[in-house]
């Protein structure tokens, strides 16, 4: 992998992990467009997939410190149960994550991976464009409001579907207070995006078999931090104003453009 090859997937990344694009489908997109091969991706997938963490840790440190304080008051407070609403909202990427992981593994590997991305970004086009009909009301997240996005948040894995508009377009559609909803939408994947990047590094191979440079790493962590430090401010405020549906028709675009492309 290139210099450049790391610049351009690291902005990618950036963009798409926060814009409702799926970052995931992108990623594979550009990786076949590239030519990546898949043993220089993995390493490369954990790098920026912790510099869009790191980016999300930036935009909302002041949150999580209130969240972290709250929670070593050791009581029922409104942070402790925040904590627990993310908590319950990562059980169905976790159920999926012990059960699952080979069969999602297997779905990457496919050689139809661009046919797949294209017809999952349809189904993404298709829930933004729902959210134009949302009707927002002033409750905030519930526990069961929680749990559905999680759930969400689960079927995001297929690439092409992207995590941040599914969870997000959920949140709106049940009625959820705009900015409430993509704070959430984007702490609640801190824990798990973290715990799949150590059990990848533990596992043994973060090092292993890999032609990724340290500068094409170093380059790719760079530009997926900055572009995702970028995407997830204007998302924030694209959320606000209920702009979704503008990429609703980015999706509809690009999903037949791949599926065009796998033929």
């Amino acid at each position: 992998m290139s210099w450049v090859e790391a610049l351009l997937l690291g902005i990618i990344q950036g963009l798409t992990e926060f814009l409702p694009v799926s970052s995931s489908g992108h990623l594979e997109l550009g990786k076949v467009l590239l030519g990546v091969e898949a043993k220089e991706s993995l390493i490369f997938t954990i790098v920026v997939h912790g510099a869009t963490v790191l980016s999300t840790i930036v935009v909302f440190w002041k949150d999580i410190a209130m969240l972290i304080r709250g929670c070593f008051e050791f009581k029922w407070n409104d942070e402790t149960i925040y904590i627990v609403k993310i908590i319950i909202s990562m059980l169905p990427v976790a159920i999926l994550g012990l059960f699952f992981k080979d069969a999602v593994k297997e779905i990457f590997n496919n050689a139809n991976i661009i046919l797949i991305v294209g017809c999952m970004l349809l189904v993404t086009a298709v829930l933004l464009a729902f959210t134009y009909y949302s009707k927002q009301k002033s409750k905030n997240i519930s526990y069961s409001d929680a749990l559905i996005i999680g759930i969400a948040q689960a079927f995001a894995v297929m690439p092409g579907i992207s995590r941040s508009g599914a969870t997000i377009a959920t949140g709106l559609l049940l009625g959820n207070k705009k900015a409430k909803v993509a704070q959430f939408s984007f702490l609640m994947v801190l824990i798990p995006i973290l715990g799949e990047n150590f059990l990848d590094i533990f596992s043994g191979k973060f090092g292993s078999e890999t032609d990724v440079s340290g500068i094409a790493l170093i380059i790719g962590f760079a530009a997926a931090f900055l572009s995702g430090l970028l995407a997830c401010k204007w998302m924030i405020n694209i959320v606000k104003r209920g702009k979704l549906v503008y990429f609703a028709m980015y999706c509809l675009v690009i999903g037949f453009t791949a599926i065009f492309i796998s033929y």
